[in-house]
């Protein structure tokens, strides 16, 4: 794992934006409509040669794959995983929203945004038998597709992202463990095949899990203690999924649901950041730019960061279409430089930026942005 020993490092959340021909592949995949395998094989491997060199050329050092082969950041996970079915949802069967909080007071914006508040008469994945990890194939074409799209190319680090058991919780329900626990560590259990097979391939691993903080949503009538130990649990579980895997191959992303609303909702920073600090990571990659979020860099007035880790503050954010001025980008990263150290700190977006800004120019735009604004922080961090 590197640190920012002499420059402020850049790297970013993980989704990137796909071209629109593979995007309708992806598309028509999760419709059940046939494509062309070899086609879309291809693509998936020309997609990810030109976002690999499409990072470096806006300033990124630490960089991935784009997810391009992925229809979606935790969906993949369905087609690697086996002892799931897809229903109609039933009148006990629970809502899981990320803005269960939110809706309550912002029931109108919801209805007006969303053409209607979801939980009625969808389709819902519920896990039937033991769960299995069959994306074997698939993960072998993911890792082969990023080695061949970094061959010849200058970057200081490549990771790829996986999504946690907690955040795989969220979508898939349980009907066939005895309890949450048990749940839980077999999805560890059936995603350590993943989480182990892209250290083994010289990768970081990113471990994807937004449900940490906006499972606070969705769980709307639990108090904060309550709260605080059903995260626990799940993070409990990651680790146990994570055994063995030495923290320096690991990165923890996490956010508060990347959803353009209201989040007045959402839980702080102080009152989970002591568990979130619990994954056994070396770097933690936390949402920090948008209005609801950015001042929680004072948190770490109050909380003591670890010395030997590092942290990846959300600079540019997905929850705007404006591109961030360098400026504000360096000030951003100079608040936690002073706090932490220099070396402790790299440059990192709210989340993955490809599927959640308005256009591809203006994801990259805003990458180019974080770039310049790490120089203009490594000037003052590091001016002799």
């Amino acid at each position: 794992m590197k640190y920012s020993v002499d420059r402020i490092l850049t790297t970013h959340a993980g989704a990137l934006p796909q071209p629109d021909d593979l995007k309708q592949m992806h598309a028509a995949k999760i419709n059940g409509q046939p494509i062309d395998e070899t086609t879309f094989t291809q693509r998936v491997r020309e997609s990810v040669a030109q976002v690999v060199k499409k990072q470096i050329a806006c300033g990124l050092d630490i960089i991935n794959d784009g997810e391009v082969g992925k229809s979606n950041f935790s969906r993949y996970a369905r087609e690697r995983l086996s002892g799931f079915i897809e229903r109609e949802a039933k009148p006990g069967d629970h809502v899981s929203s990320i803005f269960a909080r939110d809706i309550v007071e912002f029931g109108d914006y919801f209805r007006k945004r969303m053409g209607g508040i979801r939980g009625e008469n969808v389709k819902r994945v519920f896990c039937n038998g033991p769960l299995k990890y069959i994306g074997h194939a698939a993960l072998k074409a993911e890792l082969e597709d990023f080695k061949a799209g970094l061959q010849g190319q200058e970057y200081a680090e490549a990771f790829l992202p996986a999504i946690a058991p907690g955040t795989i919780e969220h979508w898939m329900k349980n009907d066939y463990y005895p309890n949450d626990e048990a749940y839980l560590i077999a999805i560890a259990d059936a995603m350590r095949d993943e989480y182990q097979a892209i250290v083994d391939a010289g990768f970081l691993l990113q471990i994807d899990d937004p449900d940490l903080p906006d499972g606070w949503q969705f769980m709307s009538q639990m108090s904060v203690s309550e709260y605080r130990r059903y995260a626990e649990l799940r993070v409990d579980a990651l680790n146990h999924g994570l055994r063995g895997i030495a923290p320096e191959r690991v990165r923890f992303h996490t956010c508060w649901g990347s959803y353009h609303g209201p989040h007045k909702f959402d839980i702080p920073l102080r009152d989970i950041v002591d568990i979130i600090l619990k994954v056994k990571a070396n770097t933690y990659s936390i949402e920090a730019s948008n209005p609801r979020h950015e001042h929680e860099w004072r948190v770490w007035e109050e909380v003591k960061f670890p010395k030997d880790k590092v942290i990846v503050p959300g600079v540019v954010g997905h929850a705007t279409d404006i591109v961030e001025h360098p400026e504000v980008i360096a000030e951003r990263l100079l608040r936690y430089a002073k706090i932490v150290g220099r070396e402790n700190v790299m440059a990192g977006t709210d989340c993955g930026l490809g599927p959640r800004v308005g256009d591809a120019q203006i994801a990259w735009a805003k990458f180019e942005a974080m770039a310049e604004g790490a120089r203009i922080a490594t000037e003052k961090l590091w001016r002799k």
